[in-house]
């Protein structure tokens, strides 16, 4: 069983908390800020990773915070792929773009981590 006291002392939880933060960053300025179904996109699959990590935490059993712990992975996933659409179309440059898809990635790994050790439970 993995024991936390609060979902906010989950590195994962942390981990997506910041890629959401930079996120609302760089679609809150430059050319991705008049995208507005981007901008919503990427913000909400941010928001995504980082909620159903925090809500996953509330449910009563493991089998079921590891159900949001999926959806929270592939959430993540879903950043990095419209990472691609921000550096395709110029709202980002390689080096940020890798510095985020890097970040998402870490999310991702950590998730899997709570996954991988919420199933041995």
């Amino acid at each position: 069983m993995v024991t936390f006291q609060r979902f906010e002392d989950i590195l994962a939880w942390q981990k997506a908390r910041e890629l959401t933060k930079v996120v609302y960053g760089f679609t809150s300025n430059g050319p991705a800020v008049r995208d507005f179904g981007y901008r919503d996109q990427i913000r909400g699959a941010a928001v995504s990773s980082m909620s159903n990590i925090a809500e996953g935490f509330d449910r009563d059993t493991d089998k079921e915070f590891q159900r949001f712990l999926f959806i929270s992975r592939a959430s993540a996933s879903e950043v990095q792929s419209l990472l691609y659409v921000a550096l395709d179309q110029n709202y980002l440059n390689k080096e940020k773009f890798f510095e985020l898809y890097l970040l998402a990635g870490e999310v991702k790994k950590l998730v899997g981590g709570l996954i991988h050790s919420l199933g041995k439970s």
